[in-house]
């Protein structure tokens, strides 16, 4: 079975430097991109007066065309970026509303590329992705950083994890 693949990218700017640092990556290892930024994603909302925005009919594509999600997100104040956590908010529709969808999250791969003008980060940065990951069953794989001021050294990178 192949091991479909999808980098989703959740970044304030469409062609920053996550951007560019997941291009190479994606052409190299033939991954299709999502960009955050060209959906309406709402807040999570407790009343779901959000349901009828972006994120449903978008996860639920996800979810039937790849085996592994690959998050990049640039480090905004030690975080993911707003757009990002966002997107993992709305997973909370996954669980109360649309739980059939939700289930189907389990057994997928989740892989995780961060992007600064360091060379390391805080392992603790990751820690909402691999509990997010554990919660919905999914496979936490790993997870690397990149440094935006090396970007001529991305078209050599291999993500063995994936």
């Amino acid at each position: 079975m192949e091991n479909k693949k999808v980098i989703i990218l959740g970044s304030s700017r469409s062609k920053g430097n996550t951007a560019n640092s997941i291009a190479a990556i994606s052409e190299k290892h033939n991954i299709d991109v999502i960009d955050l930024n060209n959906y309406t994603i709402s807040y999570y909302d407790y009343e779901s007066k959000n349901l009828n925005d972006d994120f449903l009919p978008l996860i639920k594509s996800i979810i039937e065309k790849y085996d592994t999600l690959i998050f990049a997100t640039p480090v905004y104040w030690y975080n993911m970026s707003g757009i990002m956590k966002v997107f993992f908010d709305r997973f909370s529709d996954l669980i109360r509303v649309e739980k059939e969808t939700g289930r189907k999250l389990k057994g997928k791969n989740m892989f995780v590329i961060s992007n600064s003008h360091s060379d390391s980060i805080d392992a603790s940065f990751y820690i909402p992705f691999q509990k997010s990951a554990a919660y919905l069953g999914m496979n936490y794989t790993g997870e690397r950083h990149l440094n935006a001021d090396k970007i001529k050294d991305f078209n050599n990178i291999e993500l063995i994890q994936l």
